[in-house]
């Protein structure tokens, strides 16, 4: 072992034995590179579509070496809002219309053109295809996303499989015959049986040989937290779902990612020189209120206490004259980001992209950014 090395495990294992902070925990590990570096450069913007909100973004490089997004959308209501009303009259949102959208471009950087449909709306018990999430694994193409049954409630997770992009889905193996591989719980020993929401916003890491299915689920807080106004506190929590094949069956873990009632809300999960990272939106504002991220050994327990800052938002980005030029559709006008996913590029991270409800008027919507990424790490196997 390197005298490095060396020093990073004495002080892990006298910290372990000590009680000591996360607070000196961090500033050690930083001190000696523990933490991750993670410096990001706006590129611009990856998809914007007249008449459209889009919305996640997710990539993959196909076999013809091209960046293949999948992208969810939906028709932008005639008041330019979020969610509302077409010009013929109907309702128009995340939850009802939304459908993924597949682009190709030659570069990660764009552009990007409209290829196809992947997933179309179908409506009824498999309405608004939404939130998808791209990985090859095994020789295979893995898509996620969630849908619904007509509205934000009653949310699952589909899980279909393809050998090549030309988007011939077909649910996975273990899925049932919709695709469907995740639904809430009726086991109450199982933190999610009182999701409010259902499954969704999945994520798939294969991890020391085990595949590892990520998806969250809105949860009332215990009572002591109730808000002032008496009404039930509800967060943003993930645990995780595992499997020795790719296709399934998932077994889902009894307990959450983290102890803590912490937020945690649009993880992107990456297996990475022996740890699973985690990014995901910083709901609490504890890290200036952009993006967060974590590492596990494991993959299925997380201290949240560990997290760093993983990205700003996008006026940190861009700067106050060109977000001048943006319009607000969803959120605050510094623009937070939201779903984040990464490309991977000779086998390392090297991409973000990220939604954003900061877009372009009239002709257009919220649109997806993308920004070059650079992601190191040192000394995290020690801790």
């Amino acid at each position: 072992m390197k005298r490095t090395g060396l020093i990073v495990t004495l002080l892990a294992s006298v910290l372990a034995n000590s009680g000591a902070s996360a607070e000196i925990r961090n500033e050690i590990k930083t001190a000696i590179g523990g933490e991750p570096t993670i410096e990001l450069e706006y590129r611009g913007v990856a998809v914007k579509t007249k008449d459209t909100h889009v919305w996640g973004t997710s990539p993959i490089i196909g076999p013809d070496g091209k960046v293949h997004l999948y992208v969810a959308q939906w028709q932008r209501p005639v008041d330019n809002k979020f969610s509302g009303n077409t010009k013929d009259g109907e309702r128009s949102t995340w939850y009802i219309s939304s459908q993924i959208a597949h682009y190709v471009g030659d570069s990660p950087e764009g552009p990007f053109t409209f290829l196809r449909m992947a997933v179309p709306d179908q409506d009824g018990n498999f309405n608004a295809p939404h939130n998808p999430t791209i990985k090859y694994i095994d020789g295979k193409y893995v898509l996620l996303f969630i849908v619904n049954n007509g509205g934000a409630g009653g949310q699952r997770i589909i899980m279909y499989t393809a050998d090549d992009l030309s988007d011939n889905w077909q649910p996975a193996k273990e899925a049932e015959p919709d695709g469907t591989i995740l639904r809430k719980s009726t086991d109450s020993g199982m933190w999610d049986h009182v999701a409010m929401l259902g499954n969704s916003n999945p994520t798939l890491v294969k991890h020391n040989g085990t595949y590892m299915l990520y998806f969250k689920g809105v949860i009332p807080v215990p009572r002591a937290n109730k808000r002032a106004d008496g009404k039930i506190k509800r967060t943003w929590a993930y645990g995780v779902a595992l499997s020795n094949q790719l296709e399934g069956p998932y077994t889902k873990q009894p307990d959450r990612l983290i102890d803590s009632y912490d937020p945690m809300e649009d993880a992107y999960a990456f297996s990475y020189k022996d740890r699973v990272w985690m990014f995901f939106r910083d709901m609490a504002g504890k890290k200036g209120g952009g993006g967060m991220v974590l590492n596990s050994k494991d993959g299925i327990k997380f201290d949240y206490d560990d997290a760093t800052v993983g990205f700003h938002h996008l006026a940190h980005y861009i700067g106050n004259e060109e977000l001048a030029k943006r319009f607000v559709y969803r959120g605050p006008k510094h623009g937070h980001l939201e779903r984040p996913q990464v490309l991977f590029v000779d086998g390392k991270p090297a991409y973000l992209y990220a939604a954003s409800g900061m877009g372009f008027p009239e002709a257009y919507g919220c649109c997806s950014y993308v920004f070059k990424m650079t992601f190191e790490t040192q000394g995290t196997d020690d801790f």
